[in-house]
């Protein structure tokens, strides 16, 4: 395996599971349009509320994300080593210099956000540059770089905004069928004539999220594995990414500030849950094992 074989693997998969979940999204909003008569009209208004949910937090996802996790700019005289890293490497990959943030706390992480090259930011922890050497740290800076240019951010923002939208949804849908909203209104109604419609319809309200929600984290992981593999590209050196990674799973402090909703943007799982073989919990994991990870790094 060489590191463009891994980057083109990575890209196809995501584009599938992308694809995927798009079909899975307009699906749903079918289903539902059937039930009530109109599918096509359901299919629409579902679309547009989407594409509306996805701007709005495509402009202002990494504003939210710097105040949810407590992140401050990085001042250079005060980070001159981190400033340097993500100057140098900014140049290396042909991208702007992003903004750079620190987050004060003993957990060694660090992710990257915003909507494109121009608009981006990289944040670490100063437990990250505590314990990580300069070639360790630049593996890590390279990694996030490579998130905001694959455009990651954009994947990530849309695909979590369309769980979001589906999960809303159906749990309105699904309330308003507990209240009687499929009664009989008339003997030409499909609500009450068609059973298996109304059965149709009750597993999509269910299974629907359900594997909405795996995808997204399918694509998580798979853009994970992308940036180690672009990071490796960038430096030319697998084996700092690797120890770097080593270094930040085998810390023992979760990192307070993180949230569920801001977990998937890190380079390893902020909450410190151990890597498992179950393959029920690593389906529901925003992160692919860190052993996995630096498996394939030192294969390249």
């Amino acid at each position: 395996m060489t590191i463009y074989s891994q980057i083109a693997g990575n890209r196809f998969k995501t584009y599938l599971i992308f694809g995927i979940f798009i079909f899975l999204f307009t699906g749903f909003f079918y289903i539902i349009g059937q039930v009530y008569d109109a599918a096509i009209g359901y299919a629409v208004i579902g679309f547009l509320i989407a594409l509306f949910s996805t701007l709005g937090s495509y402009f202002y996802s990494d504003k939210l994300v710097l105040a949810t996790t407590g992140a401050k700019p990085a001042k250079k005289e005060e980070f001159f080593d981190l400033y340097t890293v993500v100057e140098n490497l900014s140049i290396a990959a042909g991208t702007p210099m992003p903004k750079v943030y620190v987050i004060y706390d003993p957990a060694p992480n660090a992710f990257a956000t915003g909507r494109d090259p121009k608009h981006a930011v990289v944040c670490v922890t100063t437990g990250l540059l505590e314990r990580l050497e300069r070639a360790e740290l630049e593996g890590v800076i390279a990694h996030e770089l490579s998130h905001v240019k694959n455009y990651d951010m954009l994947v990530s923002t849309i695909t979590a905004v369309l769980v979001g939208t589906i999960g809303l949804v159906a749990d309105w849908i699904f309330r308003s069928f507990l209240w009687g909203g499929f009664g009989n209104r008339g003997n030409n109604n499909r609500r009450s004539s068609n059973p298996a419609m109304i059965v149709l319809f009750i597993l999509a309200l269910v299974i629907t999220p359900i594997v909405a929600t795996l995808i997204q984290l399918a694509i998580s992981r798979k853009r994970e594995y992308l940036a180690d593999a672009s990071g490796a590209l960038l430096t030319r050196y697998p084996e700092g990414l690797a120890r770097a990674l080593e270094k930040i799973s085998s810390d023992p402090h979760p990192l307070r500030t993180a949230t569920t909703s801001t977990a998937h943007l890190f380079i390893s799982n902020p909450f410190k849950k151990k890597n498992v073989s179950n393959w029920v919990t690593s389906l529901f994991s925003t992160h692919p094992p860190i052993d996995e990870r630096i498996k394939i790094l030192r294969s390249m």
